[in-house]
């Protein structure tokens, strides 16, 4: 912690974007968990052992050179305009450089800003778990997102549907800044100024390419577009639900971000929702892709001003609609193992999710068994021809997949070790992390670290922690995550 330097290129934007505030730290603060990976990323050996980092990470320090402050950004949620919004429960304490470029360092549960809307400014232990399980998960699954350092907590009692203890996330990312930040200055601060001075900054710092442009804006819009479908499409393949999509949780750079109401899929439902507060279901897995495109919409609107005719912004928008199909079928294929392309692939691939669609077949545990998938004349391939109810139905698909691997020479042992690269063995089921939560709540933080090393290598067998691969148990379906998870 000490000897680095902490500038906030996004603090040099002026006071209109912010507002500087303290922290309002934890109360005899203790460690939860670290992530020795991020702790790597950005420089920092391993901090529990350090009170003064304990103390900076639970709020109540900061350290030479960083400034605290929570930024203002608008939206839109549920689909419904929300108006102001900004940082309720975050505050960014500046940046660290690091091999992969300029890291932003963030707490979040530190205390009310003036953007916390009748909130109390806090997190509560069982979120930042979730928070730090899943950023840290994703990050395992190689899928962009903010990252999670650590977690500290504190006897401090936080009143959710019950009464809690405080903790507080220290989150990590090359920039915070969503699609609700640009929203802002058109929508409500109505400020063109300085929504040029946003855009122009974060085309300086992350779309540096889009200077040379005849049309920055335009270029910045649909680069973030491609971002955007990249992401979504990564998501749809590794069976990840975010469970609360507004315009606000978007990232600028087409990371995850905000870990509340998410969700890996168990049992295969296109229409499942993740989020119990989703009444309508409007953030359902198979509705990502569409709702990403609603929001790039509404990103499109917020740069209006800068972009100028709205058919300019329609026709930017048009690569999400090429580029999200292309990369989806380019990663289902992988989950396949398909090394070429066919016309035909995407039936193939449609027919299998249909089929584990209706037989509510488990998403993660069927791609990885399908890597032992045998081409050979008669094999019955039962432990995947197990995961299904239909077997005439299933067995149908696979000759129609035995054929169509035979018919590019493909190898099974080669074609295996390729399929077990993307399809997981591990994810972070609501059923581990609820184990994990329960076990923290108690006194007891170490099934939160053990699960964080298995999460770190979900692609590799791990045989030791096989369990964290079984089926989920039954009462795994009781579990309900809201948007105060």
């Amino acid at each position: 912690m000490r000897g680095k330097r902490w500038p906030n290129r996004f603090a040099a934007l002026g006071d209109t974007f912010f507002t500087s505030l303290p922290t309002q730290g934890l109360p005899d603060p203790h460690w939860v968990a670290w992530s020795p990976s991020c702790a790597k990323l950005v420089g920092l050996a391993d901090p529990t052992g350090d009170e003064h980092s304990l103390q900076v990470f639970s709020g109540n320090a900061l350290a030479p050179g960083m400034h605290s402050l929570a930024s203002v950004y608008s939206g839109h949620q549920f689909g419904v305009w929300a108006g102001q919004l900004g940082d309720g429960r975050a505050h960014w304490l500046g940046e660290v450089d690091t091999p992969e470029g300029p890291m932003e360092i963030q707490l979040k549960g530190a205390g009310l800003t003036p953007y916390s809307r009748m909130g109390d400014g806090r997190a509560v232990l069982r979120s930042s778990i979730r928070e730090f399980l899943g950023s840290e998960a994703m990050a395992g699954l190689g899928v962009p997102t903010t990252r999670a350092l650590c977690i500290t907590g504190s006897a401090l009692p936080v009143r959710r549907e019950t009464v809690e203890t405080a903790a507080v996330v220290t989150r990590v990312a090359p920039s915070f800044i969503r699609f609700g930040h640009f929203e802002h200055f058109t929508h409500t601060a109505e400020n063109t100024p300085a929504l040029k001075q946003l855009a122009d900054f974060v085309i300086a710092a992350y779309y540096p390419e889009c200077l040379d442009l005849p049309q920055p804006y335009l270029g910045l819009l649909e680069a973030v577009s491609r971002k955007t479908a990249e992401l979504v499409a990564h998501w749809q393949a590794v069976g990840f639900c975010h469970g609360v999509m507004n315009t606000d949780n978007m990232s600028i750079l087409g990371l995850t971000i905000d870990y509340g109401p998410f969700g890996f899929l168990d049992a295969f439902d296109p229409g499942h929702v993740c989020n119990h507060s989703d009444h309508q279901g409007r953030y359902a897995y198979a509705r990502q892709p569409n709702v990403a495109f609603w929001n790039l919409h509404a990103l499109a609107q917020g740069l209006l001003p800068l972009i100028g005719e709205p058919d300019d912004a329609l026709e930017a928008l048009e690569v999400y609609k090429t580029a999200f199909p292309r990369a989806l079928e380019q990663k289902m294929r992988s989950k396949l193992g398909l090394a070429t392309e066919q016309e035909s692939d995407r039936d193939l691939i449609d027919g299998l999710l249909k089929r584990m669609a209706a037989d509510r077949s488990d998403f993660s545990i069927s791609f990885r068994r399908l890597a032992h998938f045998s081409t050979a004349p008669g094999a019955l391939n039962a432990s995947m021809r197990d995961l299904f109810i239909d077997r005439e139905a299933f067995d149908a698909w696979a000759a129609q997949y035995a054929a169509r691997l035979r018919s590019e020479g493909s190898v099974d042992a080669e074609r295996a070790e390729r399929m077990n690269r993307v399809n997981p063995k591990y994810v972070l089921r609501n059923h581990l992390a609820e184990v994990a939560i329960r076990e923290a709540q108690a006194g007891d933080f170490a099934e939160t670290q053990r699960l964080l090393k298995v999460l770190e290598r979900p692609f590799d067998e791990q045989p030791e922690h096989a369990a964290y691969a079984d089926f989920p148990p039954e009462w795994a379906q009781s579990i309900e995550v809201s948007c105060s998870s």
